[in-house]
C-alpha cells in the first residue's frame, strides 16, 4: 500500500493540511521541519486510521481529553475532526466526533494496513524474567495508541522471535543453519550495513536465549574482540537493535502497509543515519509497502535528497489556522539540509566555495552540472535571489528577462553579487539552436539549424505585439535600483524599456533571442516539444554558458 494524498480537518495543529503530489511506489516519505511544525501530528493521524480499521480506539479517553480536535481561541472548533487518504488500496477516511462515543468511516482496507511506532521506543535494558506473554502480538495489539506514549514491544519481539526458533527447531525439523539463515544472517547484515565495520570494530548478534529461570533474555554481540550483553550497548545501538528486532519480528504485519515511525535517528551520528535510513527502506521494506517518518537528521535528508524511491515534505513555516498544501520538495533543492544545518554553518562548511542563490527550480539543472566549488540554492525569484545573495553575502544567479546590454553590464557593477544570464530565461538555453544541435547530434537525431531559427523567428514576429505590451510591467516588478544609494538610476531604468522592444523587433537572432521569453513563447515548434530539459542541461554547450558566469 502506499498513499499519494492525506488530508487532515480539524486535527491536533491544523485546519486543514493536505499532503498531495506522491509519486506512486514511492518506499520513503521523510517529514522535515522544525520541532513543533506539526510533523507527528501526521502519524496521529495514522494511528487513528489504524484503530479506526482494527475498531480498537478508545473514543472516550480521546475525546474526554480533546486529544484529536484542534483548540481555536477558547473552543474547539466544530466538534470533529476528520483524517482522508488516498491510496493504491483506494480511498479511506475516518471521522472522529467530539462527545460522542462513535466515528464514522468511508471505505474497506486490510486490518494491517498501517503499522507504526513513537519516538519513545528504546529500551534501555531487559526486564522480563520469564516467558508467557499473552499479548497478541500477531494483531499488534501491544502497540501505544498515542504518539506520546512509549512503545514497549522490544521484549514482546524478543519472545516472539524466540518462540519462532524453537517452533522451527522441534515442528519444522529445520537446521541449525536454516535457522541462522532465515533469522541471525539478516540481523547482521544490516548491522554491518548499518554500523560498516569502522576501525574494524562492528556489531554482530551472537547469542539470542529467551528469559528463562528469573533470568533476563541473553543477547549478546561481537563487538571487536569482546561479548557484550544488550544492556551494555549504547543508545544508538539500541536503537538501531530495536528497530531491526521490531521489523523482523512483525514481518507480517509490514507487508503491503503504511509503516509510520516517528524520529528513527535518535542517539545516531550522521554516517550512520544515513546507512539506517538506506538500510531499512531498500531492504527490509517490502516493495507494496511504504515508510514514513521524521527527522530533523543530516543522514535521513541526505538519503532521501539523493533516493529516486524517496521524497522530502517540508513542515517547516507553515500556518496552522490556515489551509494548507504540501508537495514534494525538488530533489536539488538543497534548502531542505537548513533544517539540519544552518546557513550560517552551510557558510563555514563550504568556505572557500560559491553559494549561488537561484530562481525557482532551476538549481536542479545547475546544480547536476557538478560545478567545480560552486552550490545553487532555491529561490522564489528574482526579488528573493537579490536579497538573499545581497544579506548573505553569496552569489545570485538571475534571469535576464527585459534587460539590454548596457543594463546587464551596469547591474553587474552596482551590485557584484549579482550573476545574470546571457539569455531572457534558462529556457532560452536549453532551446538554443546550438544546444539543440548538441543535444541531436548526441542522440543520432536529425536537426537543421537554419530551420529552427526561422521558425522561431516566425513565432517572435506573431506575437510582437502582445511582447511589447508586457515589458513596461514586467521592468516594474525588477528589485534593481531601489536602494538609497541607487535611487536616482530607477526612474531612467523605467523609461528604457522602448530600448527592449526595438531589440525584439529585429530578426537578427542573437540581438532578439537575448530577450525574447523562450519559456513562453515557442513550446509548439516540433525541435524542442518532449525534450526533457534535464538532459537539454547537460551538453557541453549549456556547461560553458553557465560556467563562463562563474570565472573569477
Amino acid at each position: 500500500m502506499q498513499i499519494q494524498k492525506i488530508q487532515l480537518q480539524n486535527f491536533k495543529r491544523f485546519t486543514d493540511l493536505t499532503i498531495e503530489g506522491i509519486p506512486e511506489n514511492t518506499k520513503l516519505v521523510l517529514l522535515i521541519g522544525a520541532n513543533g511544525s506539526g510533523k507527528s501530528s501526521v502519524f496521529d493521524a495514522f494511528e487513528v486510521l489504524n484503530s479506526s480499521i482494527k475498531m480498537s480506539i478508545s473514543l472516550t479517553e480521546f475525546q474526554e481529553s480533546n486529544y484529536y480536535q484542534k483548540f481555536k481561541g477558547k473552543s474547539y472548533n466544530d466538534g470533529s475532526s476528520s483524517i482522508k487518504i488516498n491510496s493504491s488500496k483506494g480511498e479511506f477516511s475516518t471521522q472522529i466526533l467530539l462527545n460522542s462515543n462513535s466515528t464514522f468511516s468511508d471505505g474497506v482496507l486490510p486490518i494491517n494496513s498501517f503499522y507504526g511506532r513513537t519516538s519513545f521506543r528504546q529500551l534501555s535494558s531487559l526486564t522480563k524474567t520469564s516467558l508467557g506473554n499473552k499479548i497478541d502480538t500477531q494483531n499488534d495489539a501491544d502497540r501505544p495508541r498515542l504518539y506520546i506514549d512509549r512503545d514497549e514491544r522490544f521484549e514482546n519481539d524478543i519472545e516472539k522471535i524466540t518462540e519462532e526458533l524453537l517452533r522451527n527447531v522441534f515442528l519444522n525439523d529445520n537446521s541449525s543453519k536454516e535457522i541462522k539463515k532465515k533469522y541471525i544472517e539478516p540481523i547482521n547484515n544490516a548491522l554491518q550495513n548499518i554500523f560498516a565495520f569502522e576501525n574494524n570494530i562492528g556489531l554482530e548478534l551472537t547469542q539470542i536465549i529467551p528469559p528463562l529461570e528469573g533470568k533476563t533474555a541473553q543477547i549478546t554481540f561481537k563487538k571487536g574482540n569482546s561479548e557484550i550483553h544488550y544492556n551494555l550497548l549504547s543508545a544508538g545501538e539500541k536503537e538501531v537493535i530495536n528497530i531491526l528486532f521490531n521489523l523482523l519480528s512483525r514481518k507480517d504485519l509490514i507487508q503491503d502497509a503504511i509503516l509510520f515511525f516517528d524520529e528513527m535517528d535518535l542517539h545516531l551520528n550522521t554516517a550512520i543515519q544515513y546507512n539506517l535510513i538506506k538500510e531499512i527502506t531498500e531492504n527490509w521494506i517490502p516493495d507494496n509497502s511504504q515508510l514514513w517518518t521524521a527527522s530533523h537528521a543530516l543522514g535521513f535528508i541526505d538519503y532521501a535528497h539523493d533516493s529516486e524511491n524517496a521524497e522530502i515534505i517540508d513542515f517547516d513555516s507553515l500556518d496552522f489556522d490556515k489551509s494548507q498544501i504540501l508537495t514534494p520538495q525538488p530533489k536539488e533543492n538543497l534548502e531542505i539540509f537548513e533544517l539540519a544545518v544552518s546557513k550560517d554553518t552551510i557558510s563555514k562548511i563550504l568556505q572557500g566555495r560559491k553559494i549561488v542563490f537561484a530562481e525557482n527550480t532551476d538549481t536542479v539543472i545547475y546544480n547536476n552540472l557538478s560545478i567545480a566549488n560552486t552550490y545553487f540554492f532555491n529561490a522564489i525569484d528574482k526579488a528573493d535571489v537579490f536579497h538573499k545573495a545581497k544579506n548573505l553575502n553569496t552569489l545570485g544567479l538571475i534571469d535576464r528577462d527585459y534587460l539590454n546590454e548596457d543594463e546587464v553590464v551596469d547591474l553587474c557593477k552596482t551590485y557584484p553579487f549579482l550573476k545574470i544570464l546571457p539569455y531572457y530565461s534558462i529556457e532560452n538555453l536549453l532551446f538554443h539552436p546550438d544546444n539543440l544541435e548538441e543535444y541531436y547530434l548526441t542522440a543520432n537525431k536529425d536537426f537543421t539549424k537554419t530551420d529552427y531559427i526561422n521558425a522561431l523567428i516566425n513565432v517572435k514576429n506573431q506575437e510582437l505585439v502582445d511582447l511589447a505590451a508586457g515589458i513596461p510591467m514586467a521592468r516594474n516588478g525588477y528589485p534593481f535600483y531601489k536602494e538609497n544609494e541607487s535611487s536616482k538610476l530607477l526612474k531612467d531604468f523605467k523609461e528604457n524599456w522602448k530600448d527592449i522592444t526595438k531589440l525584439l523587433k529585429s530578426d537578427d537572432f542573437e540581438t532578439f533571442y537575448k530577450v525574447f521569453p523562450a519559456k513562453d513563447y515557442g513550446k509548439s515548434l516540433p525541435q524542442r516539444a518532449n525534450l526533457p530539459k534535464i538532459n537539454l542541461g547537460r551538453t557541453n554547450w549549456f556547461r560553458n554558458q553557465i560556467e563562463k558566469l562563474f570565472v573569477d
